[in-house]
């Protein structure tokens, strides 16, 4: 696997939805797509990011940009997730840890004490090239959508 550094390819990935249908980056071909990454629905932490980025999306929409999230969680966890949060945007489960492992977002963790596998936070901006133009590692989920709205100047 090439390193994921922007100027390089996004990797292609299909994955089951929240809407019931599976969905592909090559579906967003001449589109830009904010790709990210979350550890898990109905936590507090990816609940407070996932809010900020249904508040924002118009804006990001305007500038061009589809938002899509990815964890490990099934389908029906997204769809309760999706609902109770009000989102806007497709999720997109990867219980196989395909897309994650292709985006190197899988990393070694300590939860309570033990070592575990979990995502780290992480976003891929994709142009519509399918090109990376930036990689955001290990972002923290207060913050992470108005750096990312400031780093894309979006309005």
């Amino acid at each position: 696997m090439s390193e994921l550094v922007p100027g390089a390819a996004a990797p292609a990935f299909t994955l089951p939805s929240d809407a019931g249908t599976d969905v592909s980056l090559a579906d967003f071909a001449g589109r830009k797509v904010i790709l990210y990454f979350y550890p898990k629905d109905n936590t507090s932490g990816c609940t407070i990011e996932a809010q900020q980025f249904r508040d924002a999306l118009a804006r990001f929409a305007a500038a061009g940009y589809a938002v899509l999230g990815v964890s490990r969680d099934s389908v029906k966890s997204h769809c309760g997730f999706r609902d109770k949060q009000q989102l806007n945007f497709p999720l997109l489960s990867d219980k196989e840890e395909v897309v994650v492992n292709a985006y190197g977002v899988l990393k070694e963790k300590m939860m309570c004490g033990r070592k575990c596998f979990g995502i780290e936070r992480s976003t891929f901006v994709i142009d519509e090239a399918g090109k990376l133009t930036h990689v955001l590692r290990n972002v923290k989920a207060k913050t992470h959508v108005e750096e990312l709205l400031k780093l894309l100047e979006v309005a």
